[in-house]
């Protein structure tokens, strides 16, 4: 194989800067929406109520840490730090690989920036990620860690599924 059939395909810089910036507002978007149902769940939920829908419960917790609550005993600020390290790497990460990215890795990109961004900006007040999601065999969670999630795996079935994945180009 040759260098240049190795080589991602040229993606004319309009195009790459179109894909860059609607990545980066399709997240701002879903941090959004987030960030404004952990409001709701906060003002709603504060009293200490819980909703019962069938298999999953709206109830309101706050989470410490990162993901299932781990590091949870470390200061605020270590915790807001490492996940800010890592948010500027993925959207580093996405941003620069986004015009050669597949149409579904770039949306699971955005709903990976937006959740990650939801949670971080949410976590920055020191008192936690609001969480209200809740099916009794699961962590708690939010809209953010639905996003994260999906996002991860759509970002990664579109690489799966990439013509140039297949063929080894």
């Amino acid at each position: 194989m040759s260098a240049e059939a190795a080589a991602p395909p040229v993606v004319p810089a309009r195009t790459a800067r179109r894909f860059r910036t609607v990545l980066l507002l399709w997240a701002a978007v879903l941090a959004a929406a987030d960030l404004v149902l952990k409001a709701l769940a906060e003002a709603l939920l504060s009293t200490g109520t819980a909703t019962e829908l069938g298999p999953i419960n709206i109830k309101l917790l706050y989470n410490r840490g990162v993901a299932f609550s781990l590091g949870a005993d470390l200061a605020p600020w270590v915790v807001i730090a490492a996940t800010g390290l890592i948010i500027a790497a993925l959207i580093w990460y996405t941003v620069s690989a986004a015009p050669a990215m597949t149409g579904l890795s770039r949306a699971g990109a955005a709903m990976l920036l937006g959740g990650a961004a939801g949670n971080f900006i949410d976590r920055l007040d020191g008192g936690g990620v609001v969480d209200y999601l809740h099916s009794g065999w699961f962590p708690t969670f939010n809209l953010a860690d639905v996003f994260v999630t999906t996002g991860i795996a759509l970002l990664v079935l579109g690489t799966i599924l990439s013509p140039r994945a297949r063929t080894g180009e």
